[in-house]
């Protein structure tokens, strides 16, 4: 098989997720947002359960895909005036434009190497049905599974529409949002979490989203998460208007990635700790989230954060509300742990590096008698002496610092918690006990229609559109 797998370092501090160091058979690097090896033509498929970016090759059956197998046979030289071969299209992928791998080229005296369909056992998949929407979506669907879209796109009530004339970019900036949304999703299940549908696979307690646009003459769409329905505002991939936001609201960080990791710490609090023996530990370290949240919300935009809340919060929205405070670690939890997998599977390990800090110390842990304890606390200085090094690479290219975050040691004692809650499982024994909702962490209710009276700005998912690219979650 000429597929290379993640590189995996012996030097880790947690076990890798699956990594991000892809390569296409043709031995040429590519990346998780790819579709197609820019080398060599060869599509590229992304297995969400796998953690793989796969080279692909036409499937037994019509439609169907398989990882790209190798087969070296003999083939006579062609005439030097010989034009190639046109590409051959893949059956059922027309609207996607996608055609079937060349030969690999040989070297001297080296049979060139075909791609062969073979009956071997090998998992056969379907593209997703956003391929060719410009939502360029390279994730695989087993075949044996139903549904048309992957296990992100299926997540989807509302995308924005694609058929306004008076929003040209919509189909742009969902193409960014979906992009971060796909990066999440991947991190997530490679984590063990549960991932479901909120409107096909766990109506009880599954997840969904609305990427809504906010209209003229309208009500501003806020960004938040209520009972399972994460919203979003489109205008968010925008990144001048993201960054006129960040500077008004004061933010060192604000992007749609850290959005989607944000607002689904909200469902997690829901789905993990609301309920459970959990709580007691979130009390402990995060407070009581029976506080009035709107009243919290609107002291903090009244009088801002206390003045010391650098020594006892990740960020100053942190300090807003118990939630608050658990989405914010729960969303650096989650760039950690990414950003921790990227760097190890290239290669790029702390060690290889001379760096002088203050390390911490393991009673600064939630449980410090845990017995993985010290390998959490090892992947923490990984991440403080890999942040400083990257902030330092970031003002040397003009750019703002990669992590422009400080660690206080009640933060250290917070992510392990979160650490230890998504590590345990707990979740798996949970069937049929539905978790009890966190209360109004967002304007928009479930139920409400997905802007409909907004002249059409948005499409909602159970409208008849699928043709135009428009219907999500199916």
């Amino acid at each position: 098989m000429f597929f290379t797998t993640p590189s995996r370092s012996t030097e880790q501090p947690l076990p890798l997720l699956a990594g991000r160091n892809y390569r296409c058979h043709c031995g040429q690097p590519v990346f998780f947002r790819n579709s197609k090896c820019l080398a060599c033509g060869t599509p590229l498929g992304y297995d969400c359960e796998r953690g793989l970016l796969l080279p692909l090759m036409p499937g037994p059956r019509e439609g169907t895909w398989q990882e790209w197998q190798a087969q070296a046979a003999p083939a006579a030289a062609p005439p030097d005036d010989a034009q190639p071969p046109p590409l051959e299209t893949i059956p059922g992928q027309e609207s996607a434009a996608v055609t079937a791998p060349a030969p690999v080229a040989a070297a001297d005296g080296v049979p060139p190497v075909q791609a062969v369909a073979l009956e071997s056992g090998e998992p056969l998949y379907k593209r997703c049905l956003n391929l060719s929407t410009p939502a360029s979506c390279n994730w695989l669907v087993p075949v044996e599974d139903p549904a048309d879209m992957c296990r992100a796109c299926r997540l989807n009530r509302t995308i924005p529409d694609l058929t306004d004339p008076a929003l040209p970019d919509n189909g742009y900036l969902w193409g960014r949002v979906e992009l971060a949304k796909r990066r999440l999703v991947s991190s997530l299940i490679l984590l063990g979490l549960p991932v479901a549908s909120r409107m096909s696979e766990d109506t009880g307690r599954g997840l969904m989203f609305d990427f809504l646009r906010s209209p003229v003459n309208g009500p501003h769409i806020m960004t938040g998460h209520n009972t399972g329905l994460i919203t979003l505002n489109v205008d968010e991939a925008d990144d001048a208007k993201r960054e006129a936001v960040r500077k008004a609201m004061r933010e060192p960080y604000r992007t749609l990635l850290g959005h989607f990791r944000h607002e689904v710490g909200h469902y997690y609090w829901d789905r993990l700790i609301a309920g459970t023996p959990w709580m007691d530990g979130f009390h402990e370290l995060f407070g009581d989230e029976t506080l009035d949240y709107k009243a919290s919300l609107q002291r903090n935009y009244d009088e801002g954060p206390p003045a010391d809340w650098p020594l006892h919060y990740v960020s100053a929205y942190a300090s807003t509300h118990p939630w608050e405070d658990w989405a914010e670690c729960w969303a650096h939890y989650l760039h950690m742990r990414d950003a921790i997998d990227t760097a190890l599977s290239f290669g790029l390990s702390v060690d290889h590096f001379d760096l002088e800090f203050t390390p911490f110390t393991i009673d600064a842990l939630h449980q410090p008698e845990h017995p993985e304890a010290e390998q959490f606390l090892t992947f923490l200085n990984h991440w403080t002496r890999l942040t400083t090094m990257l902030n330092e690479m970031s003002r040397s290219m003009g750019q703002p610092d990669f992590y422009p975050f400080i660690l206080p040691t009640e933060v250290v004692a917070k992510l392990h918690f979160i650490h230890l809650v998504v590590s345990s499982g707990s979740w798996l024994q949970e069937q049929g006990n539905a978790q009890p909702p966190a209360q109004g962490q967002v304007e928009a209710p479930v139920e409400a229609p997905a802007q409909s009276e907004a002249g059409g700005e948005m499409i909602a998912a159970t409208q008849s559109q699928q043709s135009q690219g428009q219907q999500q979650g199916s």
